[in-house]
């Protein structure tokens, strides 16, 4: 089992949340990254995914070593392997990894509060926006996990971590 978080992506170009001069210390998290937040102000919220979503899709921004080496792990290992990420960004992806599991969601999906489906997006969201599947307008939202938010799949990677062999702990 492999964890990563967001030391590793910060060699690809994008801002950590936690770090000196991270995301964190230039917007209110309560602001953001939570249920209430959002309730208070989606178009804020949208505001700032959208800028998440333009940053990674700098052209500069590119999976780094550590991505394409575990990626080339993934390949190579007889056995299983379980990459677990912190990340909302797609660069294991784009490095090679088949199937990161993403704790926290991912910024390029969107999430339906009225109907809880999952949908691809690469461009802006909106309170304006229709759901793909139930046609409801208002109530898309990035599909991450915030504050006060269950991670996604946690039996999933506690069971993992109680049968693996080796767990390593990357950024």
């Amino acid at each position: 089992v492999i964890l990563t978080g967001a030391g590793i992506s910060k060699e690809s170009g994008l801002d950590t949340f936690r770090c000196a001069g991270g995301i964190w210390s230039q917007i209110d998290l309560e602001d953001v990254a939570t249920p209430e937040g959002f309730a208070r102000n989606p178009d804020l919220v949208h505001r700032f995914y959208n800028d998440r979503r333009r940053g990674l899709a700098d052209p500069a921004v590119q999976p780094n070593a550590a991505h394409k080496a575990l990626a080339e792990l993934e390949r190579r290992w007889k056995g299983e392997v379980l990459l677990v990420t912190q990340n909302i960004d797609d660069l294991h992806e784009r490095g090679g990894s088949k199937s990161p599991l993403h704790m926290h969601g991912e910024l390029l999906k969107a999430f339906c509060l009225h109907c809880r489906t999952v949908t691809e997006v690469q461009g802006d969201l909106s309170v304006h926006d229709h759901c793909l599947t139930c046609g409801r307008k208002g109530g898309m939202r990035p599909d991450v996990v915030w504050f006060g938010e269950m991670p996604y799949q946690m039996e999933r990677i506690q069971r993992a971590l109680e049968e693996c062999d080796l767990f390593v702990s990357i950024g």
